[in-house]
């Protein structure tokens, strides 16, 4: 959410982004808002005049009674009962007008750094660097269910009879490579000097409202029936919600935080060839980096940040590739922001493993996230988020690209230790 001062004192930067982000129906709300912004400080001035000229009558009433003049008294108050009349008009008035006001704002995108291509949608991203060797090996790779179902280790037959589409078993020596995978990632991050987090896997809509767009909330937030608490679609959300309404004094910072959590999304509107499978599942787990830090030092760990997951993957043996998101790709409250993709020597292409954000301080204004400065005065912090790992779609990367000749997958050195010694998934089918 943007600083209504910097949109009063400049439209017209904030409709250009508004072009470059695509999203010309929005431009409307901005002369919106200036106009309930001047009528918002109409209203506050007109009411801070009456409440001063009811504290002057009040006054003016004790010195009349004093001196018998009742009658005078007596009109004074019925000014004051007017002037009371009227804030309490102007207060319901003011309150709608804020209300509106803080309707538009959520809604108006956050201003992109210039270094952002403008591109309409993920189509015009752009390739920054790829790391390691994309390699098609001279034997057929499977669909990745096949894989897995070749070394026992699915079962998405059963969890539709459970649970319906969109949701798996996974078993066995896969099952634990699932895990291997997360406890590794946790431990990477930990060396890296993360503070490691399990926070809450649900949240209410406040919190809801602070971390992310509506649009987004309504392409995947579950909400718990009758109560005011959501599923985490990521624990990016609980994460950033951690710091909601707190003051942090500027020598502590940055707070770099890694956090596991199960993770529950809608996938509204998921669709496509590649969807089946583990690509597109209503549920999986996650491990998450965030760091809250002074402005000036955001991009410094934005860079940092969607490093470690390219070393994270490299460490795996897995190719991957970085990949700058276009204005019209962001989210609203995105700054910044690059997918990081594996190579898939099925498809013969990279596929989405992970994203790094630098949000600037649109989440810390919507949740009142402030650095108290050494000077004493509080300013907004900056927010980041990024995937460390999230398998499933770890696995599929994983099985792909470590895939033998005879149908068995070589585990990497790095995950060996977290699977009992074991270097080799052997085929059960």
């Amino acid at each position: 959410m943007l600083d209504i001062k910097f949109l009063r004192e400049n439209p017209e930067i904030v409709k250009q982004n508004i072009r470059n982000k695509f999203q010309d129906q929005k431009l409307p709300l901005v002369d919106e808002v200036i106009e309930l912004d001047k009528k918002n400080r109409e209203i506050k001035g007109e009411v801070e005049s009456l409440r001063a000229s009811r504290n002057k009558l009040s006054k003016e009433i004790g010195g009349l009674m004093k001196n018998g003049r009742k009658e005078e008294a007596e009109k004074i108050k019925a000014q004051v009962t007017a002037n009371a009349n009227r804030v309490n008009e102007l207060t319901e008035e003011e309150r709608k007008v804020e209300e509106r006001i803080r309707e538009i704002m959520l809604v108006i995108p956050n201003i992109i750094d210039p270094s952002v291509p403008i591109g309409k949608d993920d189509s015009e991203n752009v390739e920054l660097e790829r790391f390691g060797e994309p390699v098609v090996p001279d034997y057929e790779i499977p669909y990745h269910l096949d894989i897995l179902e070749s070394l026992g280790g699915v079962d998405l037959d059963a969890a539709r009879r459970v649970a319906g589409n969109g949701f798996y078993y996974l078993m066995g020596d896969v099952a634990r490579l699932h895990s291997a995978v997360l406890t590794y990632a946790r431990d990477f991050m930990i060396d890296k000097g993360f503070t490691y987090v399990i926070p809450p896997y649900m949240i209410r809509r406040s919190v809801v409202d602070g971390v992310m767009s509506f649009d987004e909330m309504d392409a995947m937030m579950y909400k718990i029936e009758g109560e005011d608490l959501y599923l985490i679609g990521t624990s990016e959300h609980s994460m950033i919600g951690k710091f909601k309404e707190t003051v942090n004094p500027e020598e502590k910072l940055p707070y770099t935080l890694t956090s596991y959590s199960p993770c529950f999304r809608k996938e509204k509107g998921a669709h496509g060839i590649e969807e089946r499978g583990l690509y597109r599942i209503h549920q999986f787990e996650k491990q998450e980096m965030i760091v809250i830090c002074k402005p000036e030092d955001s991009m410094i760990w934005y860079n940092r940040l969607w490093k470690y997951t390219v070393e994270l993957f490299r460490s795996m043996d897995v190719p991957v590739r970085t990949l700058e998101c276009c204005s019209g790709d962001l989210a609203d409250l995105k700054v910044k922001s690059c997918d990081v993709e594996a190579w898939s020597p099925r498809q013969k292409k990279y596929f989405e493993v992970g994203s790094c954000s630098n949000l600037g301080d649109a989440q810390a204004r919507r949740l009142g996230i402030r650095i108290k400065g050494a000077d004493g005065k509080n300013y907004l912090a900056h927010t980041l988020n990024n995937t460390v790992v999230a398998p499933p779609r770890m696995l599929i990367a994983l099985v792909e690209n470590n895939l033998q000749a005879d149908g068995t997958v070589r585990i990497p050195e790095v995950l060996r230790p977290y699977m009992g010694g074991k270097s080799v998934l052997e085929k059960t089918k």
